[in-house]
């Protein structure tokens, strides 16, 4: 049995006239690639819609962590639940400072965000409440115990490099199959208790947008995965994984643009000697044509994926699609037949020992 086992996402989605994600000018970010320029998207922009849908819809309190600078009060709500007559805030602070952090004060907390499960909130205040002392104690609650999200995607801790955790999963900044170029829409906005003989608009600016096609990829280390949380739950994870990345979407600008869409089309692998990302499918960027960007995207994506398996990589050992197209490449099924034949092949691929 390999020790390798990745789960590959490639995505193409179109965006309609949108500004999902922007830079300090507020225009949409963009990236120079193959001699174009493209709409892009951040990983980190994504990564936080998936954790947002992961909260509200995919999974338990307990399985989600909390990333904030406001720690102490985290830990000081369970030592209250644990013993109301305890000054929770002051033991809160005192097992954080224990624990090696640099707390700046009971309101302030620490000077970056720091990821926190649960379950370590809930460790370090029994020890707490219970009078421990020990250093190493605290430490090791801070440790154990993570949570889904933070498995996924990692915790950097730079005053306590034991403390971080690797991210199992990759997630690429998406950026368009095509060249764009952005545009500007100006705007007025009427007073409505303005006199009636006033007929200026009470407010006028503009906002900077485009559309695109866009490929998304991310990649999963379900090793990784299993190492932390079992090799019963992996498989749900990658499950919940899936279904965030397939359909969550970054809410910059949303209430201007209603831009919420779903992929046009999904091509999931299951890898067993590396990540592939398939971006070089686009490096020549999609022609503008009557007919769209969506078709011709998934033609070049299908050929460069046959590319790579014929030269270097070999064919991956399982492929799920979503969507038209990919037949000759991978099996296709509606989101929900895929989720359940997605959680099954993981899981039937990790080993025993997980």
């Amino acid at each position: 049995m390999s020790k390798r086992l990745y789960v590959d996402f490639h995505v193409l989605q179109t965006l309609p006239p949108s500004c999902v994600n922007r830079d300090d000018t507020g225009s949409p970010k963009t990236a120079y690639y193959g001699g174009t320029t493209r709409t892009r998207v951040s990983s980190q922009a994504w990564k936080r819609a998936m954790r947002v849908m992961f909260r509200d819809e995919l999974l338990e309190e307990e399985q989600v962590g909390e990333r904030t600078k406001k720690i102490v009060g985290l830990v000081a709500e369970q030592i209250q639940a644990l013993d109301p007559e305890m000054d929770a805030m002051k033991k809160a602070e005192d097992a954080l400072t224990k624990a090696g952090l640099k707390i700046k004060g009971a309101d302030k907390g620490t000077d970056a965000l720091f990821f926190m499960s649960s379950e370590q909130a809930k460790a370090l205040a029994h020890l707490a409440v219970e009078g421990c002392e020990e250093k190493d104690a605290y430490k090791a609650a801070l440790k154990e115990n993570p949570s889904v999200d933070m498995v996924l995607f990692g915790r950097m801790v730079a005053s306590d490099p034991s403390l971080n955790y690797d991210a199992a999963a990759q997630v690429a900044h998406s950026i368009s199959t095509h060249a764009v170029e952005n545009e500007y829409d100006y705007f007025t906005a009427v007073d409505d208790c303005s006199p009636e003989d006033n007929a200026g608009a009470g407010h006028l600016g503009t906002v900077e947008y485009n559309s695109s096609t866009m490929y998304r990829y991310a990649t999963v280390n379900m090793e990784e995965v299993a190492a932390h949380l079992g090799k019963e739950e992996a498989g749900k994870v990658i499950r919940a994984f899936a279904e965030a990345f397939i359909c969550s979407m970054p809410t910059g600008k949303q209430n201007t643009f209603a831009n919420r869409t779903l992929p046009d089309a999904v091509y999931i692998t299951i890898r067993t000697d590396q990540p592939v990302n398939l971006c070089g499918a686009f490096e020549k960027a999609v022609p503008a044509s009557s007919q769209g960007y969506v078709e011709a995207s998934k033609k070049a994506l299908i050929k460069y994926a046959n590319q790579v398996y014929d030269n270097y990589t070999g064919k991956p050992e399982a492929a799920f699609s979503i969507g038209s197209g990919f037949e000759e490449i991978a099996q296709t099924m509606p989101l929900r037949d895929l989720l359940g034949a997605l959680e099954t092949a993981v899981a039937n691929r990790l080993p025993e020992e997980a």
